[in-house]
């Protein structure tokens, strides 16, 4: 079970006794009190939104994955070539320095991705070969972000000397050679996976602040303190964030000027990106429920519990037969496809004890992973995503499953980086 990430140094160094004594703290504190869904028809659904939540691989094109959650909207939808699909087999293999939290960022055949020790880590994604490993921290747990055309990759660190959030900062790197070009210090730290949107880069911090960077200086262009902790990365679209907090407020801010556009309180411990689709916003909370909002007022459209905390961010997609969906997973174990609009549950399916990391697609399998209580143990499992029948298994996983070019899957293990080929092929 992975427990909640303000605890996460502790659960590193504890032994077996200490581990199982957290858990079972951690359930009574995050004891699930909301049991009833919740139902608003009358809040728009946007059938025709003109935002696609699926990403096209372009033949001839270099494939680039540039942030987490794969697009603005952090929608997770990966649509590759027909044959890239289950079964596979692994390539090749590549340890880290450290767990692997968050899922490596792609700009062609070239992997980045950061591990929780502060390591940043440059990999040829054909060979498996690492070109360059530079350390900027001790504690960290976010993927960066790449702006390609300037070369440059900005990275989020919780801690530059210890392993609990506080005295971070926000680096900007070369992609090329990994030398930073400037560091932004961050008295809090910061977990928050960042957003690029033209000159601009945005993020959250330990303390509550979303900021605005200038990608080339560093300079920051405004700041919104939101009172509760920044855990996930804002998400855009048509000139506004979106983001929630770690006290479960949901904002929607101007992305030029800063300024408020309104604020919804939900439940509490909003952990994840928001994923935009269908003009609403898609998230889970630790209170146990998942939750649709407008995205133009903020108004609930309808929520569900789970029983158990949602840490996981959503993935969206319109599959044949059900129409415009949400993939998330829960604490529970379960893994859900929700009807977009109405929150219907299409399918439930229990596939490992516990799940904190976001859903990915691709094409049309849908991929969570797991890590187990004591033994660290984890897993990662595709599903199809009409029916939620298992199609894909492997022994390693703990967090965000899998990240995909049109060439291969790239599937994150608890400290080690796998590559997928289809075995067709």
């Amino acid at each position: 079970m992975r427990l909640p990430r303000d605890n996460r140094g502790t659960w590193l160094a504890a032994s077996v006794l200490a581990v199982i004594a957290v858990i079972v703290v951690g359930i009574a504190i995050y004891e699930v009190t909301k049991t009833k869904n919740v139902s608003n028809p009358n809040v728009a659904f946007v059938n025709t939104d003109t935002t696609s939540t699926k990403a096209v691989a372009k033949p001839g094109k270099k494939f680039v994955w540039p942030i987490y959650g794969l697009n603005d909207a952090r929608t997770r939808d990966f649509q590759g070539p027909a044959d890239l699909k289950p079964p596979f087999t692994v390539k090749w293999k590549l340890s880290g320095n450290g767990p692997l939290e968050f899922p490596p960022v792609i700009d062609g055949n070239t992997l980045y991705f950061m591990d929780d020790n502060g390591s940043v880590n440059k990999v040829d994604a054909i060979t498996g070969k690492r070109l360059w490993r530079k350390s900027i921290g001790t504690w960290s747990a976010a993927t960066p972000a790449l702006d390609v055309k300037l070369g440059l990759m900005f990275v989020p660190v919780l801690s530059v000397s210890g392993h609990s959030p506080g005295n971070g900062r926000f680096v900007a790197m070369s992609m090329r050679n990994g030398t930073i070009k400037w560091s932004y210090p961050l008295s809090a730290g910061s977990e928050s996976s960042p957003l690029i949107v033209g000159d601009n880069v945005y993020f959250g911090d330990a303390a509550g602040t979303v900021r605005d960077l200038n990608v080339l200086t560093g300079h920051e262009v405004w700041s919104f303190p939101t009172g509760g902790p920044e855990k996930g990365g804002p998400t855009y679209h048509d000139g506004i964030l979106y983001f929630g907090n770690y006290s479960g407020q949901v904002f929607a801010v101007n992305a030029k000027t800063g300024k408020q556009v309104w604020e919804s309180s939900v439940g509490p411990g909003i952990y994840a990106s928001p994923t935009y689709a269908y003009g609403r916003l898609y998230f889970g909370s630790t209170g146990g429920d998942f939750y649709s909002l407008s995205a133009t007022t903020g108004v609930e459209a309808w929520s569900i519990g789970t029983g158990s905390y949602v840490y996981s961010s959503a993935a969206v997609a319109d599959p044949p037969k059900l129409g415009p969906t949400v993939y998330f997973g829960s604490y529970n174990g379960d893994a859900y496809a929700v009807n977009a609009h109405t929150g219907t549950i299409d399918w439930q399916r229990k596939v490992v004890n516990s799940i904190s990391g976001a859903a990915s697609i691709v094409n049309n399998v849908v991929f969570f992973s797991g890590v187990y209580p004591v033994d660290g143990h984890g897993s990662t499992v595709g599903l199809n995503m009409t029916s939620g029948d298992e199609v894909y298994s492997y022994p390693d996983g703990a967090y965000t499953a899998t990240v995909a070019t049109p060439r291969a899957v790239y599937l994150m293990g608890h400290y080690t980086l796998y590559e997928l080929l289809p075995k067709k092929r």
